[in-house]
């Protein structure tokens, strides 16, 4: 009986050694007011056919540490700060691919990649630094988004406040001393709800109209020119997707040719015998869903009136030679007439413009281009872009390099020209002729304004189209732009095909605290 009770009394000693030990713990360790708050940007998270790819979580609260941890360290319940300029991918990779624990991730990405950045906007300012960081970038955001990440991971620009963290936190990871709740150090917090799916995501595709000059007893339907540009955007932090190239150069050039033309077909003197449509499509990342609902919404009549697309894409960060990709022969009449008409204009403009031809497999639902929408419809088209092969499946679609920093006004100006002369020649057969129809001292000129201002708008813009309403700002901007220079401007809504399924939460505010240890 005796050896029982001293065995009770012993345990309720432990017990309250224990919470007395706890009770110290707490005492000591005290979060003192949030040292800075800063903007963060969670990677993305979706689902392709239901695997899943990007962070799968978004709360996020350890201690802070950096690339300088000893050899071996439990990382389980610390958030790495990681300056990309630092960046070890092959480390990254190792990481990712092992499914090692991990607390978190926090990239620190240089202000040139903010759409905020004043520095340098108006020039297109590259050098061999800026070369390499954003080789570095695109590298870490296509590795991060075609993996499964368990744990969060948020992007931040670096400022002085988030750099003097991060310097502190390297010295004490430098000298073996982490922070833990025992050593002080810094704490990561993002207090944030479990991200949800995205029901029934809409794609909204915007048309406008050109309508050509008819003749009276004409009873015969006009033929079209098509101008489309995909608009929206991916990219590993949605929030940050502006995609200033792919495809804000698109759009802009798109823009810009529509009030070149609004202005000739404004006088029946000077309006040629052909409508031209213009069309702004969505869910061009997501293998041109809103090219190809916009198609099929077409009616026989329309889609057998088009003589030729020309689709645009990236190209606003291009110096010599555009190219112009297809998927008909060279011999074919149409195509062989759209690359004489370019080419002769190019010539004249001191550039050149190569042709790709590439085979479209009528099998493989995947598309490499948007014009390939047009040519499984049999409808001839093409994509003007400066890049030479067609990107992967989510690649080159606006991501994290994509700002106004890289982007020259000088690259889109020559594109408006090329494209707006080469349609004039072929609308009022000027072909082989040495005109210029907008002449820079003329009425007709390219507007550098007109074109800076929707650069510096779209560069600002996040677009990726999940996260867009129907009646989106963004979206309402672009249909008043048009039906400011077009007429019968229709809005068309689908809803984005289910292959691809997306989650909430693309933005949160970080606190760091500093735990400091009570004497």
């Amino acid at each position: 009986m005796g050896s029982r009770k001293a065995r009770e009394r012993e345990m309720l000693d432990s017990v309250c050694s224990m919470i007395a030990l706890v009770f110290f713990l707490v005492t000591c360790v005290e979060l003192c007011d949030a040292a800075t708050v800063v903007d963060v940007y969670r990677l993305i998270q979706y689902d392709i056919s239901g695997a899943p790819f990007g962070s799968r979580l978004a709360k996020l609260n350890h201690h802070a540490g950096s690339l300088h941890f000893p050899p071996g360290a439990d990382l389980s319940r610390t958030v790495l700060m990681i300056p990309v300029r630092d960046l070890n991918i092959t480390f990254l990779q190792d990481y990712i691919a092992q499914r090692q624990p991990l607390g978190g991730l926090l990239f620190l990405l240089p202000r040139m990649f903010s759409f905020e950045n004043k520095d340098d906007m108006r020039t297109n300012h590259q050098n061999q630094e800026s070369d390499l960081l954003k080789s570095v970038v695109a590298e870490l955001e296509q590795l991060l988004i075609h993996s499964n990440v368990p744990y969060p991971v948020y992007f931040a620009f670096e400022d002085d406040d988030i750099d003097a963290v991060l310097a502190d936190v390297k010295r004490t990871d430098a000298i073996g001393q982490p922070a833990t709740a025992t050593t002080g150090g810094f704490k990561l917090v993002v207090s944030a709800p479990e991200p949800k799916k995205l029901i029934s995501p809409t794609i909204t595709n915007i048309q406008g109209w050109l309508p050509g000059l008819k003749t009276d007893g004409d009873a015969s339907q006009l033929p079209t020119i098509a101008i489309v540009a995909s608009y929206d955007t991916f990219g590993a932090a949605p929030a940050l997707s502006v995609g200033s190239d792919s495809n804000g150069s698109g759009i802009v050039a798109l823009l810009e040719i529509a009030r070149l033309f609004s202005l000739l077909y404004s006088n029946p003197k000077t309006r040629g015998r052909y409508n031209i449509l213009f069309g702004l499509t969505s869910g061009g990342p997501y293998n041109y869903n809103g090219t190809q609902k916009w198609l099929r919404s077409f009616d026989q009549r329309l889609r057998e009136s088009i003589d030729y697309a020309i689709c645009l894409n990236s190209i606003g960060s291009w110096d010599n030679e555009l190219w112009i990709h297809v998927s008909k022969p060279a011999e074919n009449a149409y195509i062989k007439q759209i690359f004489e008409d370019f080419s002769s204009v190019a010539e004249g403009l001191g550039f050149k413009v190569g042709l790709k031809h590439k085979k479209i497999n009528i099998s493989n639902p995947r598309v490499a281009w948007e014009h390939e929408q047009f040519s499984r419809l049999r409808v001839t088209a093409a994509t003007l872009s400066q890049l030479f092969t067609a990107p992967e499946l989510l690649e080159s679609t606006g991501g994290l390099v994509d700002s106004r920093h890289f982007v020259s006004e000088t690259a889109i100006i020559r594109s408006v020209k090329l494209v707006a002369e080469s349609l004039a020649r072929h609308i009022y057969g000027y072909q082989g002729n040495n005109i210029q129809i907008f002449a820079d001292d003329s009425s007709l000129a390219v507007n550098p304004s007109y074109i800076q201002s929707w650069l510096d708008f779209l560069s600002r813009t996040p677009r990726v189209a999940p996260f867009l309403s129907k009646n989106d700002p963004f979206v309402m901007a672009l249909k008043k732009e048009l039906e400011d220079h077009t007429h019968e401007v229709n809005v068309q809504h689908e809803v984005l095909d289910g292959m691809f399924t997306f989650y909430d939460l693309t933005k949160a505010r970080l606190a760091i605290y500093q735990v400091s240890i009570l004497s």
